[in-house]
């Protein structure tokens, strides 16, 4: 099951669940300012990144600002204390399966969460070379 971790004035948040809505993706929402992400939650999105806290954190937060924190230094154990008591520092939406984590939305990268029968349709059904095209499903 695929979460997405949004605050509700995020306009890119709004965007993702449009996307997974229009495609039909079930998706769970977890509001960030709402719902405390546990420590499991966290070091998963951790464990995804390419970046580390590059990926997730935004430096241009208020909150690291004017504290002067530098998450990059911290353990996992203060990384994780710090963002369940600061939930704004991270970036949103926050896209994530069991093998796969989007930061931001981007129209092309979020695509990689529709299931890869579906692309194959999708690819092997294009509305100009298939006759039967209203009937696949596209």
């Amino acid at each position: 099951m695929i979460k997405i971790y949004t605050a509700p004035s995020c306009h890119s948040c709004r965007k993702a669940k449009e996307f997974f809505e229009k495609e039909e993706i079930p998706y769970q929402e977890k509001n960030i300012f709402v719902t405390v992400l546990n420590d499991e939650e966290l070091k998963d999105i951790l464990t995804k990144t390419e970046n580390g806290t590059e990926d997730i954190i935004s430096t241009r937060s208020k909150i690291i600002k004017e504290s002067g924190v530098d998450v990059n230094n911290m353990t996992i154990s203060e990384l994780i204390a710090f963002i369940r008591k600061n939930p704004s520092v991270l970036k949103r939406p926050i896209m994530v399966d069991d093998t796969k984590l989007q930061v931001g939305y981007n129209s092309e990268e979020i695509r990689v969460f529709i299931p890869h029968e579906k692309r194959m349709r999708e690819w092997a059904c294009k509305k100009t070379e298939c006759p039967t095209y209203s009937k696949c499903g596209n």
